[in-house]
């Protein structure tokens, strides 16, 4: 396996722009970084279990995809612009009661709809992983590596959002419409896929 390529590719996927990181910076700038890790920990839960379903069903998933592609495209926009409208209506933090958008739930049900995600898994598997691995020790370590990546990412996004928290407070209502729309956009370009 080239390890560079494969690094590149892991750091890259985990620390862009997508769902789980720009859900967790908003998360950390509504409520701080503490109170975003339930939705944190939520996200690795998912990741462990979407890693473990692309390691276990990689070449099927990887013969299948443009039959349920566009299946799992609208339902990861939709939940994903659910997201945004949920950035979108946020309040402060003293005025949050029952945020769904920053719980362990929340975290792990994106992973089931996230594309990015499950195509990271995917790509990684059958790319880097399954051609050179096929020891069940050796891919579970992998789906671990794979799975606490995306959590360090979304940690890292995290951290950016509570230290600029107050910054970001000050200027919540257009941070809300700068985070839903890039949630938005996020959708829409999962969309775009259909009318390749």
């Amino acid at each position: 396996m080239n390890l560079a390529a494969f690094f590149s590719y892991v750091i890259l996927s985990t620390i862009t722009p997508g769902p789980n990181n720009i859900m967790s910076m908003s998360n950390a700038v509504r409520c701080g970084f503490m109170p975003s890790l339930p939705f944190n920990f939520g996200v690795l839960a998912g990741n462990l279990c979407v890693m473990s379903a692309c390691a276990l069903f990689s070449s099927l998933l990887y013969e299948l995809i443009p039959t349920i592609e566009p299946f799992m495209l609208c339902a990861g926009a939709a939940y994903i612009l659910w997201l945004a409208a949920a950035v979108l209506r946020s309040k402060p933090r003293e005025a949050q009661t029952g945020d769904f958008a920053n719980s362990f739930a929340a975290g792990t049900a994106l992973q089931f709809v996230n594309v990015k995600a499950i195509l990271y898994g995917i790509t990684a598997m059958s790319s880097f992983i399954l051609p050179h691995y096929r020891d069940p020790v050796d891919v579970a370590g992998f789906v671990l590596f794979l799975s606490f990546m995306g959590f360090a990412g979304t940690l890292c996004w995290a951290c950016f959002g509570a230290v600029f928290e107050l910054f970001f407070s000050k200027y919540r209502k257009p941070f809300n419409i700068a985070m839903a729309l890039m949630l938005a956009y996020c959708a829409a370009t999962m969309l775009a896929g259909l009318w390749k």
